[in-house]
């Protein structure tokens, strides 16, 4: 399989420092902490864009990852990461390859999104765990799921279906942004209701941009929104979250 990178903390990329992408990550360590047992494992980071997973999962493993846009590619290399091009729907790698697989943020892009999961399944070593964050709510629909070019948000009982249909067990299936959710959807509708668009960089209209840029958020309220997202990742090491505008699951291959 080649060279692979294990990354240590301390280590912060622009995106630590936006509450968006600060939260989700405390939320997803908080849950997998109390899973994951061991810090050997061989890790998959599908559709791993620049890796700005890496330093992140890399708590866990040796982290290896796939991406098919050459732009991100190129950074994440930079960053001196493994990271391969390729398919999710065909994946490069032999089966039982990984005891964790990472898809964060990667399904919701997918026409085939069973495709994947099955092909996550291949890859997953037996007894091995597949972590998936993704957008829920198909009502919550906005701009930023089309520049993003997703075909879908999801709801727990879609996704814990086309997980079991692809032959994982759901082991947690909780929502993240709990708290921020009730304002959070209601400036989404409050946007679908005025037609309002958000201007953000993204790789098909800026050459610059290998990524979607996250909504700018002024200081003052990204620490507030920071600060909530501490208190959601505790609570989510213990329970699970009934609602938000995203899903955190953990699922194993049994």
């Amino acid at each position: 399989m080649g060279q692979q990178h294990t990354v240590s903390p301390p280590h912060v990329i622009d995106e630590d420092k936006h509450w968006w992408f600060s939260s989700r990550t405390r939320a997803l360590l908080s849950m997998l902490d109390g899973i994951v047992p061991r810090r050997d494992n061989r890790i998959l980071d599908v559709g791993c864009g620049a890796g700005n997973m890496f330093h992140h999962l890399g708590r866990y493993g040796a982290v290896v990852g796939l991406e098919n846009n050459p732009k991100p590619i190129a950074i994440a290399q930079k960053r001196g990461y493994d990271v391969r091009p390729g398919q999710a729907e065909d994946m490069p790698f032999e089966d039982r390859t990984f005891e964790l697989i990472a898809a964060l943020d990667v399904i919701e892009h997918c026409a085939d999104d069973a495709r994947v999961l099955s092909e996550c399944y291949r890859v997953c070593a037996p007894g091995g765990l597949l972590v998936i964050t993704t957008p829920a709510h198909q009502w919550l629909w906005s701009h930023n799921d089309e520049i993003n070019h997703h075909f879908r948000r999801y709801s727990s009982a879609e996704l814990r279906s086309k997980l079991a249909q692809a032959g994982f067990h759901v082991k947690r299936l909780a929502f993240n942004n709990f708290f921020v959710f009730p304002l959070a959807a209601m400036l989404i509708r409050l946007r679908q209701e005025r037609g309002d668009t958000p201007e953000l960089a993204a790789p098909d209209t800026d050459d610059d941009a290998y990524q979607v840029e996250m909504e700018p958020t002024s200081p003052p309220v990204n620490a507030v929104l920071t600060g909530v997202g501490w208190v959601e990742a505790t609570l989510l090491h213990w329970v699970n979250l009934p609602v938000g505008t995203g899903i955190i699951c953990i699922a194993a291959k049994e």
